[in-house]
Parts: structure tokens; C-alpha cells; sequence
């Protein structure tokens, strides 16, 4: 007999997010405190391997999609850099019929329109991130 209980599965990360670090304690109860608050079954997080650029976990979190509602990540900057990865996530997402949650955001996607969104706030970081580096490089050489 299969188990039909579904909900949705947390994503937590071991590693530095955009230079942001969280215990996975602390990524836990932020996803478990989302899923009260939006009335979602909360399954226990599949947590990433510590490598960079590493997405096993997810790969097998989407794998399971027959099984699942949705995945709640931590945040948005665990996504892939590369837009060609996370488009395929996306797609993953969509076409299994899920949607995937960022807690820290208070962010979803439910639909295509709702990626753009979320693609906005990861560029902007990304300038962010950028004209930050080049500060500091100004600083350096003004020094």
C-alpha cells in the first residue's frame, strides 16, 4: 500500500547563501513557521550537501514530485547562479503541477508569471552584490 500523505518537503542548505549564513536549525523552524502560516503539511527538509554548486538534494526533492505538493526552501538564494538551472527548476516545478515556497522571502510560485518575480529580486541582488565589490575595490585603491 503506497503512503498518500503529501505536503510539503523543506530545502535547507549547509553552506553560505550569498554570504548569508543560517543554522540549519534556524532554516527549519523559519519553513516549519511558513507552513503553519499558509495552513501547508510540513515534511521534514531534505537538507543540500555542503559543496558549492552542489544540487543533489533538490534533484532528489523534484525527483519525488508525484509524492509532494510543493518544496518550501529556505530562501531564494539557494537557487542556482546559473539561469539556465533554475529555469529547469522551474519547469520541474510547474509541469509536475507543484509549487515551490521561499520562507525567508515569503515568497511562491504557483504559476509562470510568479518566476519573474522572483528572477527580478535575484538580479538585483546580483547588481547589489556587484556595485558592493566594486565599492570596496574604489576603497582599496583610494586608501
Amino acid at each position: 500500500m503506497k503512503n498518500k500523505t503529501r505536503g510539503f518537503r523543506g530545502y535547507i542548505g549547509s553552506r553560505s547563501y550569498d554570504g548569508c549564513d543560517f543554522t540549519q536549525h534556524v532554516q527549519n523552524l523559519l519553513i516549519r513557521n511558513y507552513c503553519q502560516k499558509y495552513q501547508m503539511k510540513y515534511l521534514l527538509s531534505a537538507t543540500e550537501y555542503t559543496m558549492p554548486g552542489c544540487y543533489m538534494m533538490m534533484e532528489e526533492v523534484l525527483n519525488s514530485s508525484n509524492s509532494i505538493d510543493g518544496i518550501v526552501l529556505f530562501s531564494i538564494f539557494m537557487l542556482p547562479k546559473s539561469v539556465q538551472k533554475r529555469e529547469r527548476i522551474y519547469q520541474k516545478i510547474l509541469s509536475a503541477g507543484l509549487s515551490l515556497h521561499a520562507a525567508l522571502e515569503d515568497l511562491s510560485i504557483h504559476t509562470a508569471v510568479d518566476i519573474q518575480g522572483i528572477e527580478d529580486i535575484l538580479n538585483l541582488n546580483k547588481i547589489a552584490m556587484m556595485e558592493s565589490a566594486i565599492q570596496e575595490l574604489e576603497n582599496f585603491f583610494v586608501a
